[in-house]
């Protein structure tokens, strides 16, 4: 009987305790576009590797790309053309595929929703079949050639919600007044502005998911992943105006939380995302997951990547002994150090110690 009870029990405490399969990904969307220009990368040992194969080879089992609608003034990169082509190389690799819809034909993040050109001037309900058909086209274009994402991001970092536009210069960053306030020249979803169109806006994206993949789980994706009230406010009012999700996506960037002032310390800002992983769970009962991290890199004081390592080490270690996270996903850690300071490779191409924490 003890023996009939303990196999009974085992599986349970197992789910239990967090050791449902963890998720180690990576998002590489500049992948292509390296590879274009001629950047290589290297393993360890010094040997040449394909981008993607690299980061399997390294320990990661999933990726993440973004898709912009109409990229063509920049460079037509993280086009759908663009996501077929990396998505493919995912998946004759057998790594899990996240799927980062930004509904901007640029960058999409808390500062700046910018509306596409071709969807500006048009009416909320216009837009929300123009997004509902953005979504399914991207989607069923990855469906016909066998590629199924495990998960698609309904929006990327849409903290203050999504598909506004702000005054801002050629890269659609918002430019400040003399007195600092930024001027919003079109809100259609805006968290602020408009809340029931913001989770009607959401609420299209996921219908189509769904649609065109049922089993694709959808994610909700806000930044400061340590901000337990931003996650009350922005979830508060999808769940108000009946919007769905399957998963909480945070950014958890230690290094821009004390750069913009928002946490004094690295180590308590982790802490707080731990929190507030378990409080999503709590209070809406959903997993979280986090898709986007990212730690410095300074060639000359090896030991500020160390710490880099160690600290990404811990996120995985807690936020899966959660129960709650199901995986972590590092941003671009392919990239170069001068172009940007939280990658995890060297100037050269080759990995930095940032990413032996994945091997932990």
């Amino acid at each position: 009987m003890k023996k009939y009870c303990l196999a009974i029990l085992l599986p349970l405490l197992a789910a239990c305790s967090g050791t449902t399969h963890y998720y180690k990904g990576a998002d590489i969307g500049w992948a292509t576009e390296y590879q274009a220009r001629g950047d290589k990368f290297y393993n360890k040992q010094g040997e040449e590797r394909e981008c993607t194969a690299l980061m399997k080879e390294l320990g990661l089992d999933a990726v993440r790309f973004r898709v912009w609608v109409d990229p063509s003034k920049h460079g037509n990169w993280n086009s759908k053309e663009d996501l077929l082509v990396k998505a493919g190389i995912a998946r004759d690799l057998g790594m899990d595929i996240m799927v980062d819809f930004h509904y901007s034909d640029f960058w999409a993040d808390p500062k700046k929703q910018n509306v596409p050109k071709s969807w500006s001037g048009k009416s909320y309900e216009e837009v929300k079949q123009l997004l509902a058909a953005h979504t399914s086209e991207v989607l069923t274009m990855l469906k016909d050639n066998g590629i199924k994402p495990k998960w698609v991001q309904v929006g990327n970092e849409i903290s203050n919600g999504m598909l506004w536009t702000v005054k801002g210069d050629f890269w659609g960053d918002p430019i400040p007044d003399e007195n600092g306030n930024v001027e919003i020249l079109e809100s259609i979803g805006h968290l602020r502005n408009n809340p029931e169109q913001y989770a009607g806006l959401f609420a299209a994206g996921y219908d189509a998911v769904k649609s065109v993949f049922p089993k694709s789980q959808v994610i909700v994706h806000l930044d400061n992943g340590f901000y337990q009230p931003l996650y009350d406010s922005n979830l508060d009012t999808l769940r108000k105006y009946g919007a769905k999700w399957d998963i909480v996506g945070m950014s958890l960037y230690p290094y821009w939380a004390l750069d913009s002032g928002l946490e004094t310390d690295d180590e308590e800002t982790i802490d707080h995302c731990i929190s507030n992983i378990n409080h999503v769970w709590e209070k809406y009962g959903t997993p979280c997951m986090i898709v986007e991290t990212g730690f410095e890199v300074d060639e000359s004081r090896p030991e500020i990547m160390e710490k880099g390592r160690d600290q990404l080490a811990r996120i995985i270690r807690e936020s899966r002994a959660t129960g709650h996270c199901l995986g972590i996903f590092y941003w671009e850690p392919e990239c170069h150090p001068g172009q940007y300071k939280l990658g995890a490779f060297t100037s050269d191409g080759r990995p930095t110690v940032i990413m032996e924490a994945f091997s932990e």
